[in-house]
């Protein structure tokens, strides 16, 4: 659907929709629901809150106001872990200094969970998929392999020093590294979950129109994912991203079977992915380190005009 006040919707698969009120003002609008990923629900729901408010982050706005959205079946989960899921949120939502109003519930057999965020951006100033430019540099802010390892809670194959550090990542906001690109200026960024760091990356140079690299040994990940993947302890989304790629990803000799699965694999609460201009680098980096943002990891760069091709390198 179109209308002259839609500045953003389906075009460039960005991470939410902005709809623009006035000359100073935009909403930007949100949604993101899925099943548990940590065994703890109190986490769990709290996971769920930094999840969705990410799209928001990742787009340079404001999140201010949440619905929750709840499934679960009824009569059948006890009433406190109901209570522990919704407590989580709440108080991640209150972290980001965000208003909870209500929300829907419903009975499922599979337990999920998520929030409708609502924020505001000047539409001026949004951040976008689409705005990637020939020379740009590729800034993450977090490490990959939560899926692997989430998928290790799962199978029970996860060490609890491993479960401690994926649940402290994924609970982590993006805020700071938002408000440090907002301050920085970049040119483009996507925050990077379900589709993994190649997905959501195909995805920015596809609506920039550009190709970009991705430097293989420069990629942030976390350090129990290489030996859960060495032992096959591997998502199914991580392999159906894998296929979706072989449109559009190149892999060099010597990227291994590993790195391109971590390179695949989705993510909960990812971090940011920054295009910006190497003149800014810098200050990004900067600014990420004044407000305590613990990975910045340069990893590759726009390679020039193109169809949204992600050459991998070592």
């Amino acid at each position: 659907m179109s209308h002259p006040n839609l500045l953003v919707g389906l075009e460039t698969r960005d991470d939410a929709a902005v709809y623009r009120i006035d000359a100073e003002r935009a909403i930007v609008q949100t949604l993101d629901v899925f099943t548990p990923v940590v065994d703890d629900p109190y986490a769990y729901g709290a996971i769920a809150a930094a999840n969705s408010l990410s799209d928001v982050y990742a787009m340079g706005a404001r999140p201010f106001l949440a619905l929750n959205l709840l499934a679960y079946p009824q009569g059948r989960l006890p009433h406190e872990v109901v209570a522990a899921i919704l407590h989580g949120g709440l108080d991640k939502m209150r972290e980001a200094e965000v208003v909870v109003a209500g929300g829907h519930s419903l009975d499922d057999p599979q337990p999920k969970f998520g929030y409708a965020v609502t924020g505001f951006v000047h539409p001026d100033r949004m951040v976008t998929n689409a705005g990637a430019r020939p020379g740009d540099r590729l800034v993450l802010t977090k490490p990959l392999g939560i899926g692997v390892i989430t998928t290790g809670i799962k199978q029970e194959r996860a060490t609890p020093a491993a479960v401690e550090a994926a649940t402290a990542l994924m609970l982590e906001l993006n805020r700071a590294a938002s408000e440090a690109m907002v301050e920085v200026g970049v040119h483009a960024c996507t925050d990077v979950t379900g589709y993994g760091l190649v997905g959501h990356l195909h995805e920015v140079a596809a609506a920039s129109r550009v190709d970009v690299q991705v430097r293989a040994s420069r990629v942030p990940v976390l350090e129990e994912a290489w030996d859960l993947v060495r032992e096959q302890v591997v998502p199914g989304g991580t392999y159906r991203n894998r296929r979706a790629a072989t449109r559009y990803a190149r892999w060099a000799v010597g990227v291994s079977e590993e790195v391109q699965l971590l390179l695949c694999d989705p993510q909960t609460s990812g971090g940011l992915l920054v295009a910006v201009a190497p003149e800014r680098v810098d200050g990004l980096r900067r600014a990420l380190a004044e407000r305590r943002v613990p990975v910045v990891a340069e990893v590759g760069e726009v390679l020039g005009p193109g169809e949204g091709l992600v050459h991998v390198v070592v």
